[in-house]
Parts: structure tokens; sequence; C-alpha cells
């Protein structure tokens, strides 16, 4: 472990940015292997279907979602998760006000770009 390498994140730390789909994100915690983000919906909010190489998580912290992973839609309330293996194409739709919590390996250095430019 580096000294680089943050450990611990308190509440509401992090800086929210807008997402291409019109929704928020902020980044949590993240090593090069493993990262943390936190997504922030209004109803009706949609998150794009999209893919990407990093295998992610995700847990439903508040509201509800109409998830689409591959072929397969399902509605998944608080306390409920789903996980979307590498390469295959995913989305959400929010039914009501609702907070995703992504974990994604390796991270997205996308994001992290995305973040640095916003700076």
């Amino acid at each position: 472990m580096t000294d680089q390498n943050k450990l611990f994140a308190e509440p509401g730390e992090g800086d929210w940015v807008t997402t291409p789909d019109g929704n928020k994100r902020r980044i949590v915690l993240h090593t090069p292997e493993l990262m943390v983000v936190e997504f922030a919906f209004e109803p009706g909010a949609v998150g794009d279907a999209h893919s990407h190489p990093h295998v992610q998580a995700s847990y439903v912290a508040h509201g509800r979602f109409e998830v689409t992973i591959g072929d397969a839609t399902r509605s998944i309330g608080a306390g409920g998760s789903f996980i979307v293996p590498s390469g295959v194409t995913h989305g959400v739709k929010a039914l009501e006000t609702g907070r995703l919590v992504d974990s994604f390996t390796p991270a997205r250095e996308d994001f992290l770009a995305a973040d640095r430019k916003a700076d």
C-alpha cells in the first residue's frame, strides 16, 4: 500500500460532477485495482446503455431503478444490488429519486481523467 492511496472517506467527501447523460457522480475512493463511485439520479433519469471492460458491482443505496444487463431487465430497490460482467451492455432508469454506489475493477481511468479536466 502506498501513501497516495486513500483508505477512508467521510460522508459527503468528493466533488459531484455531471455525467454525459445528465446525472451526477462523485468518486468516493480508488486505487488502481478498485474504485467506488456514487451516482445520483432524479425520477425518470436514465443512465444510458453502455459497456466497458471493467467488472461493476452496484448497490442501490436509495430509491428504485429499472436495471438492464444484456437482455435481462429487473426492478431493483434500496438494499438490492447487481453485477455487470466485463463488456456487457447495461443501463438504468430511475423510477424515483435514487442513489447507486458502484464499485469497478480495475479503477475507471476515464472517470479520473474527466474529473481532473473539471478541476
